[in-house]
């Protein structure tokens, strides 16, 4: 056989295969262009640039089915830009990166002087292929609390998006959406890019730096999540030793020593307590219902209010009132968490496609996860028993060393992406990590004091070496929120 066609054969065969674990672009995505228009989106005043990238829902069948990835840019106005764009990537899996533009947009006004800040909508979430079920704020109590009715709810869910025209539901991996993002890169014309991602976007953030390194100048991960964890086993143990932090720090404040003297004996006779019946109104509705908490039931809603420093100051008194089987405070503030991280507007069959192909399910020990143990054995265990699952290359766990600048945010007692991950990502990046610790900090640090004043500054510093050395001294000392007290409680003034 003649080399030519001998090179040919070999080259057919091996192009799909390569193109699907991400080792090269397909042609007609680099020869891609793309317009903008102007839109409005919610909650913002004034428009911004919209557009949309047709992009192949398998990537080894580029002429077969199209999904359409949706983006909008918030340009410089600069007269004389940085050419380098920032990207932002959302957490979850299954946040909407343009749902975040009214929340960001002021945080990073400083940086959309000079650069274009561009928010592309993973495959799966927002009007990107969206991957939705129904909402959990449509859902009665004792439906959204327990976590074993999960399971139930989602087959539903899976048989009505495997009906939809871009249903198939094992090509929506984190690899093949950072294909995506790069095509967008591309056919904006935009030759390196900045990125910042936050949670589950910090591993998308990482998998786009393995990719496609020679296209990343600097890179901002805040309560980083790798390929490498397992959500499942990690959850139980992170949310135990979190609620510990809190109960420690509340026996070591006077005000809430006073107000919650024995909290540690309230938390083991709570759940001693349990299943337990209770009447109670939902809070998101107003309406009476009856629902029996289980084990399972109350360490979700605990759990919950645990990210946010400023939500857990509130679980002392909500868990005393509890074990005097007055549920009304902790089933409030376990819902207005709900409320407030946006998980109503979650595209879930988006983040199972993500978790069930990704995340080894292993289950947590008992041992160290006290009343946490098994929180999500019954619940994304069984969802992802029977859930599509993509093809994963081995090459995803893997870090490469980075020769693009990276700072990353962790927060000391965040009960999701706790520390430790963020130090095994800086041991395997190598010493192009700066990596910020803050100690009562929960999940999510870019919005917090200065933090945007420093992100801008790395960003924007010419000098590699310079960028790693921002001073981070202002996020050292940032303090726990006091813990809430109720108005008319008689107190000793605080010292």
């Amino acid at each position: 056989m003649p080399m030519k066609i001998l090179k040919t054969q070999i080259w057919s065969r091996l192009a799909p295969l390569m193109l699907g674990l991400g080792l090269m672009a397909h042609p007609a995505a680099q020869a891609q262009t793309v317009s903008t228009k102007p839109c409005h989106l919610p909650g913002m005043r004034d428009a911004v640039q919209c557009g949309s990238l047709a992009r192949p829902l398998n990537p080894e069948d580029p002429n077969g089915k199209q999904v359409q990835i949706q983006f909008a840019m918030l340009p410089s106005k600069a007269r004389e830009k940085h050419p380098d764009p920032i990207y932002f990537l959302a957490g979850g899996p299954g946040q909407s990166a343009m749902d975040l533009i009214p929340a960001m947009q002021g945080a990073m006004s400083r940086l959309n002087n000079r650069r274009d800040l561009v928010f592309v909508d993973q495959r799966g979430t927002g009007e990107s292929a969206p991957l939705k079920c129904e909402r959990e704020t449509q859902l009665g109590l004792a439906d959204s609390l327990d976590p074993t009715q999960l399971p139930t709810r989602m087959a539903k869910c899976r048989a009505a998006l495997e009906k939809l025209p871009h249903g198939d539901l094992r090509f929506y991996s984190t690899s093949i959406a950072m294909q995506d993002l790069d095509a967008v890169r591309a056919a904006l014309g935009q030759e390196r890019i900045n990125l910042i991602g936050a949670s589950y976007g910090t591993r998308t953030a990482l998998e786009y730096l393995r990719q496609y390194p020679q296209r990343v100048r600097r890179m901002v991960i805040d309560g980083v999540a790798p390929a490498s964890m397992s959500l499942t086993e990690s959850m139980a143990d992170d949310a135990n030793a979190a609620w510990k932090s809190l109960a420690e720090d509340c026996a070591a404040d006077p005000a809430c020593a006073k107000a919650h003297p024995t909290l540690a004996k309230q938390w083991d006779a709570l759940f001693a307590s349990l299943p337990q019946s209770i009447a109670v109104n939902n809070p998101l509705t107003g309406a009476p219902e009856r629902v029996t908490l289980t084990a399972p039931m109350v360490a979700g809603m605990v759990r919950g209010p645990l990210y946010a420093p400023q939500m857990a100051a509130g679980l002392p008194y909500a868990i005393s009132e509890a074990a005097q089987s007055r549920w009304t405070p902790l089933i409030g503030l376990a819902s207005a968490t709900v409320s407030r991280s946006g998980g109503g507007g979650m595209a879930m069959g988006m983040h199972f496609s993500v978790i069930c192909a990704e995340d080894p399910l292993r289950s947590a020990g008992p041992a160290t996860a006290g009343h946490f143990a098994g929180l999500m054995d019954t619940s994304y265990k069984g969802v992802c028993a029977d859930w599509p699952k993509a093809k994963v290359d081995k090459a995803f766990y893997t870090l490469p060393p980075s020769a693009s600048p990276v700072l990353m945010f962790s927060g000391g007692v965040d009960p999701a992406t706790p520390p430790r991950h963020a130090e095994a990502v800086a041991k395997a990046l190598g010493d192009q990590v700066r990596h910020i610790l803050v100690p009562k900090a929960g999940h999510g640090i870019l919005r917090l004091g200065c933090t945007s004043d420093m992100v801008f500054k790395f960003i924007d510093n010419k000098v590699n070496a310079d960028a790693l050395k921002v001073d981070a001294a202002c996020l050292a000392n940032i303090p726990r929120p006091t813990a809430f007290i109720p108005l008319g409680a008689t107190l000793e003034s605080r010292p």
